[in-house]
């Protein structure tokens, strides 16, 4: 059983397809919101567990994106 800061959030960070769709890398989107790679990975692999909306915004401009295209819900995949 996994520990409660371990268990699934049921957000899917949709970063990697956004980043994809617009011919860049995490690398280029850390440089360019000035965010850790480090932490950028996190989210990107649906580990992170807060974000801070001025970070939201920074991805999301640089991106193009709304925040409902970045973070998205997974339907209940436990029952």
């Amino acid at each position: 059983m996994a520990k409660k800061s371990e268990a699934p959030t049921g957000v899917h960070c949709r970063l990697d397809e956004l980043l994809e769709a617009r011919g860049m890398t995490l690398t280029e989107l850390s440089r360019t919101v000035d965010i850790t790679f480090a932490n950028l990975s996190a989210l990107k692999n649906d580990r992170g567990r807060a974000i801070r909306f001025s970070t939201l915004t920074a991805i999301c401009q640089a991106l193009g994106c709304e925040i409902g295209e970045l973070l998205v819900l997974r339907p209940d995949t436990e029952s």
